[in-house]
């Protein structure tokens, strides 16, 4: 990457992102800026990337091509005001702040191309699920490169600014349905008699499994769980009980509410 790049929060998503960067060679650490809340985090970052990391947001801002917001929401209104009399049209402001509309951004920086970004926790490995929508100032270049920083710590895809909240429900939160499913089942495992760490094991290797197999055969859900389902047997027993549990509607209703709750948030 060209570009110098400004990480403004480098919390626990912003560290992912340098690190991926990093890693994956789309960025030399001279190229990256950090700027955090505590000049002992910045040592830190300093001394385990070897990027230039401070508290000084306005001077990240002014030396960088590309902002990344990884602020909290409450937060933002304050770096926004450090920032903005650094920021120009010259520059792409690519925003990870939850619930926080372009237009939000737009009405405190100006008419600055904005970039705003729904991703999920599996950043820190590389696995991302990432969804860009463009503010009303981004065009087609300012998309590609966001498209290129985050395709470096999982995958991409676009989509109008209107579907956030359903990303944040779906994807954004998804990784939680994720880890309460292999909860319950690892302490199924344990109630069958199984120990936590073979429990463990084999629920989080059946996963890790059963994702791949739906990513690399390109094969539907249907299919791939009719394949696992003899009649008569234990499988079909399982989902019969799931079925009567509900908890496919149980999933609908969930994340539905996740919506709801995402749409109030970006409203106020």
């Amino acid at each position: 990457m060209e570009e110098t790049l400004a990480i403004l929060g480098t919390g626990r998503l912003g560290e992912a992102l340098v690190d991926g960067l990093l890693r994956s060679g789309g960025a030399l650490p001279d190229r990256l800026r950090c700027s955090t809340r505590r000049p002992a985090r910045a040592r830190e970052l300093t001394e385990r990337f070897g990027v230039k990391a401070d508290t000084d947001s306005a001077g990240a801002a002014a030396e960088s091509d590309v902002l990344v917001l990884a602020v909290k929401p409450q937060n933002l209104r304050d770096l926004l005001a450090e920032i903005g009399p650094k920021v120009s049209a010259s520059k792409t402001v690519i925003s990870f702040v939850a619930a926080v509309p372009t237009g939000v951004i737009e009405e405190l920086l100006g008419e600055v191309p904005v970039v705003r970004v729904m991703s999920n926790t599996p950043v820190q490995v590389d696995e991302a699920m990432s969804v860009i929508a463009p503010g009303r100032f981004a065009e087609e270049r300012h998309l590609e490169m966001a498209e290129r920083i985050l395709g470096r710590v999982g995958r991409v895809v676009r989509l109008p600014e209107e579907h956030l909240d359903a990303v944040t429900a779906l994807s954004g939160s998804g990784p939680a349905y994720f880890f309460l499913l292999a909860e319950a089942m690892i302490d199924a495992g344990i109630l069958l008699g199984l120990s936590r760490d073979v429990a463990t094991e084999l629920i989080i290797q059946t996963m890790v499994g059963s994702a791949k197999m739906l990513r690399d055969t390109g094969r539907h859900p249907v299919e791939l769980r009719e394949a696992v389902t003899s009649p008569g047997g234990t499988t079909i027993a399982a989902i019969r009980v799931l079925e009567e549990e509900r908890v496919r509607a149980a999933f609908l209703n969930a994340i539905e509410a996740a919506q709801r709750r995402a749409a109030e948030l970006a409203g106020g």
